[in-house]
């Protein structure tokens, strides 16, 4: 399905009107947003099932915790969802955002618990050839210039890891993303979900190996 340009005309709206009395008096055009977006999220989903296998999606609430947030501001004037893989076999997870000026999807490990995180650190540590041919992948290149965005990423080598490893730079993420950005005008193009399930597809090696590294001890045995 097209997205119509009426979304981003009400989140760019909310960007300068975020306040709960501008919404209430709008609280039509949210409606109107909100289900037309949920059909595009919905439409993806379809897709993602055909060639992976999805445990939850879930849209973002577009109301703030504002309880302990310096930003005040009762609203998120962006739509966006995530998508779980299934279960301890499949790791990581899908994302998209749509928001004017901020068009993006992305995949990956976003805040890993402190056993995966290590788990991953330690494969890094005794050989990072793998990680590094998935990255130069031609596909993985195209779609996301062959990097991995981690957010707040360390200093140095987290604790106990040579600062002076050669895959220090890996070492230091806290995070393992695969992003790619999108202009507004391509989230209106009639095959904006079809791109994005290209991505998503061409994200599948790193899923793929870096699910085998947290189903497994460094010598490539299960641990599931």
């Amino acid at each position: 399905m097209t997205l119509e340009k009426h979304v981003f005309e009400f989140l760019n709206d909310l960007k300068y009107n975020n306040n709960r009395d501008w919404f209430a008096a709008n609280k039509k055009r949210y409606t109107n947003a909100h289900e037309e977006i949920k059909t595009v999220f919905a439409a993806i989903l379809g897709s993602l099932e055909v060639h992976d296998e999805i445990e939850k999606s879930k849209m973002k609430r577009i109301y703030r915790d504002i309880r302990f947030s310096k930003d005040k501001t009762p609203y998120k004037p962006r739509f966006a969802n995530s998508y779980s893989r299934l279960g301890k076999e499949l790791r990581g997870g899908y994302f998209i955002n749509l928001a004017p000026g901020d068009c993006f999807v992305a995949g990956g490990f976003w805040e890993p618990n402190k056993e995966d995180i290590y788990r991953i650190r330690k494969e890094i540590e005794l050989d990072a050839s793998e990680i590094r041919d998935t990255l130069n992948e031609e596909k993985f290149q195209e779609f996301f210039g062959g990097e991995l965005y981690s957010f707040n990423e360390l200093k140095s080598a987290p604790r106990g890891f040579d600062k002076n490893h050669p895959d220090v730079d890996l070492l230091r993420k806290k995070g393992f993303i695969a992003v790619r950005k999108f202009k507004d005008k391509d989230v209106f193009e009639a095959d904006f979900t079809t791109k994005v399930d290209d991505t998503f597809k061409a994200m599948k090696p790193f899923f793929n190996l870096f699910s085998s590294i947290l189903t497994t001890n460094l010598n490539g045995e299960s641990i599931i």
